[in-house]
């Protein structure tokens, strides 16, 4: 019996290290498309049954109190740093979809989706689109060394 109770408690940790790196939640560098510099930091997380993303972190110490000026309702002049910019994702499978993602250089709204890169745990896959036309992003995760 004992021979058994040590590879089962082996399966189960690495079981369980498997999923925690294949999770959309937790923080998230977002980083600049051409420069390939980390911008900030999102969280993800749950809100009720849907998923949302806030932006804790504008990691330029003098853009930390930016404005979102062009955003349109309950986020115009909102400060950045602190705002939700992913909203009502659904679990679907291996994506959350169903979402919107607000840029907040911008201004616009998007429909939105994500999923963690199956071959890089550690890359989380953000798209905005509208119908066929889309843009995705690859953002990083957040480790502590």
């Amino acid at each position: 019996m004992k021979k058994y109770l040590i590879p089962i408690f082996l399966f189960l940790i690495f079981n369980t290290l498997a999923t925690y790196s294949q999770s959309v939640f937790g923080k998230w560098y977002t980083v600049d498309d051409q420069s390939g510099i980390k911008k900030s930091i999102v969280e993800i997380y749950k809100a009720g049954n849907k998923v949302e993303g806030k932006i804790t972190k504008i990691l330029k110490e003098s853009k930390r109190n930016m404005r979102c000026k062009k955003c349109k309702g309950q986020m115009k002049n909102k400060k950045i740093e602190g705002l939700v910019i992913l909203k009502n994702l659904e679990k679907d499978e291996d994506e959350y979809t169903n979402g919107q993602i607000t840029n907040p250089e911008n201004g616009k709204t998007y429909d939105a989706k994500i999923w963690v890169n199956p071959e890089q745990p550690n890359e989380l896959k953000v798209r905005g689109y509208v119908a066929f036309f889309y843009r995705t992003q690859t953002w990083q995760r957040v480790t502590n060394k």
